[in-house]
């Protein structure tokens, strides 16, 4: 078996949750960069020392970290956060108490962290295919994106594969995404992201990688937010225009089935600093508003 380049034991607090906290870093059971697998979590990246995997294991009460490949020091110094171990939760408590609902999913749930892998490019690059789509066509087209450019990632769990590197999806002309399911406007959208990804990744907190975030074209507060709750761990970003979002916090805190954007942070604000929290927690609890009509129609942009 490959042994670990790099190891380092992480010591969570009493309750902490792994598969709950990382569960946000994979797209499905069968993510091709991350997934859980018999208790561990691994998730293969690029790092600035190269391309590496992290192994996420827990042994008695504490959680072990090992990184293979030329980055395994990278992620392994970085694993606490990847882990969700320095989300702060500071404040949260009192913030929650303003509904009942809520107070009691933040004790439910407190084993609950959010990460931060430090790394904007690779959930951009879920997150734009995730634009206006089911979340079967976004897999879909993520995973045969990943696949088209396949790298294998260093470690013992094959067939895990590195993400794309963003120059390559720069370089690569929007008609190959096509047989993904992936239409010219996301595709674009993509390229150009891609194209300054440099520049992205040197944002040094979530307001100025929202920023340029929204600069590019195709790319607004949505995306945005996807993006940086987990690039930097932002307990405050709402995923404003989501489809399901504002029904879900209009039910859950006022009992109304449907509601829109402006309702939305209406409800939210009482809890302004880690309103993204509270929806992780509405997530997490499997709360969702009463479904009304037929459900979205799966498409395939690859026939047209």
């Amino acid at each position: 078996m490959t042994s670990p380049a790099a190891r380092r034991t992480l010591r969570p607090p009493a309750g902490y949750r792994l598969a709950a906290s990382v569960r946000a870093l994979t797209f499905s059971p069968y993510d091709p960069c991350a997934r859980i697998a018999a208790g561990s979590f691994w998730w293969a990246t690029r790092t600035p020392a190269g391309p590496a995997t992290l192994a996420l294991r827990p042994a008695a009460g504490e959680l072990v970290a090992e990184g293979y490949g030329p980055g395994a020091d990278w992620v392994v110094e970085r694993a606490d956060a990847v882990a969700g171990l320095r989300d702060d939760l500071t404040g949260f408590a009192a913030l929650a108490g303003a509904h009942p609902l809520v107070a009691r999913l933040a004790r439910e749930h407190q084993g609950l962290r959010m990460p931060a892998t430090g790394q904007v490019f690779p959930r951009l690059l879920r997150a734009v295919f995730e634009q206006k789509v089911t979340g079967k066509e976004a897999y879909r087209a993520y995973a045969a994106t990943v696949r088209h450019f396949r790298e294998p990632a260093p470690g013992p769990l094959q067939p895990l594969l590195l993400p794309p590197e963003a120059a390559a999806v720069a370089a690569t002309p929007y008609w190959v995404f096509h047989p993904f399911g992936v239409e010219q406007r996301r595709a674009d959208t993509l390229r150009r992201a891609a194209a300054v990804a440099d520049r992205l990744e040197r944002c040094a907190d979530a307001a100025e990688a929202t920023r340029r975030l929204t600069a590019i074209a195709g790319i607004g507060p949505w995306t945005a937010a996807e993006v940086v709750r987990i690039a930097y761990g932002d307990p405050d970003a709402v995923s404003v225009g989501d489809y399901h979002v504002p029904n879900t916090v209009a039910w859950a805190l006022a009992g109304e089935p449907r509601g829109d954007d402006a309702r939305m942070l209406a409800l939210l604000e009482p809890f302004r600093g880690h309103r993204g929290r509270v929806c992780v927690l509405l997530e997490a609890a499997g709360i969702q508003a009463p479904k009304y009509g037929p459900r979205a129609p799966i498409r395939s942009f690859a026939g047209y």
